[in-house]
């Protein structure tokens, strides 16, 4: 915003203050009455070919600088919705969790079972997403049916590792973007947003083992062998 508010002659009456959730944008001119927005970021996962067409869009303002209506409508181009289609979302779930499992020593058959619990976590997230669930009880049931499914499997003699199938399974979950961020923004100084992403990476590992303990707590009491 701040490159663009210079590209555009806004040298010094342009403010912006961005928190995870919330975004505040000011602009003052001499003798005109400030303007100020404020706009909630509603919940939201990662777009990063999104992120990539918006920070491609916002080089292409700051050198070319068109009017505001046609880079209002290059905008509205950039932002439309490009997600993949709920087959290819399941498919990544089951060869990402698949391959981590493989990647932490588990053999091609605890490999199998990770990508089904990965499977199974997927489908767990879109019902969830569905019913508006928050990102705690989202998280909380991945891992309740990652660690399920994982133990029924291995009942049925499919794999022969817990720990690196539900290790790798639960990868799907872990917030690792969050984290790399939270520092980011941590060592930048940005404190409030730092400590924003740290709750949520926080409350998501929470989640995760809440979730997968129970579940695997559960399978043990009722006699299953996990």
């Amino acid at each position: 915003m701040r490159y663009l508010f210079t590209a555009y002659g806004v040298e010094s009456g342009g403010d912006v203050f961005a928190i995870p959730n919330c975004v505040i944008v000011g602009l003052s001119a001499p003798g005109q009455r400030p303007l100020t927005r404020i706009r909630r970021v509603p919940p939201h996962g990662t777009d990063i070919a999104k992120m990539e067409a918006l920070n491609d869009l916002c080089r292409r303002l700051c050198g070319e600088r068109p009017d505001l209506d046609e880079a209002w409508a290059r905008l509205q181009a950039a932002s439309s919705p490009r997600a993949q289609s709920p087959a290819a979302q399941l498919l990544a779930y089951f060869i990402t969790t698949g391959a981590f499992c493989l990647f932490f020593g588990g053999t091609w058959a605890d490999a199998l079972n990770s990508g089904l619990c990965g499977l199974a976590i997927g489908l767990c997230l879109g019902l969830m997403e569905r019913l508006g669930t928050n990102l705690f009880f989202k998280t909380t049931a991945g891992g309740f049916v990652c660690g399920l499914t994982a133990s029924l499997l291995l009942m049925l003699g499919l794999g022969s590792h817990t720990d690196l199938i539900v290790t790798g399974a639960i990868m799907a979950l872990v917030p690792g973007l969050v984290i790399t961020n939270f520092m980011r923004d941590i060592i930048a100084g940005d404190m409030i947003s730092g400590l924003s992403k740290l709750s949520e990476a926080l409350l998501t590992g929470t989640g995760i083992a809440l979730g997968t303990g129970l579940a695997l707590s559960l399978i043990r009491m009722l006699g299953g062998v996990v």
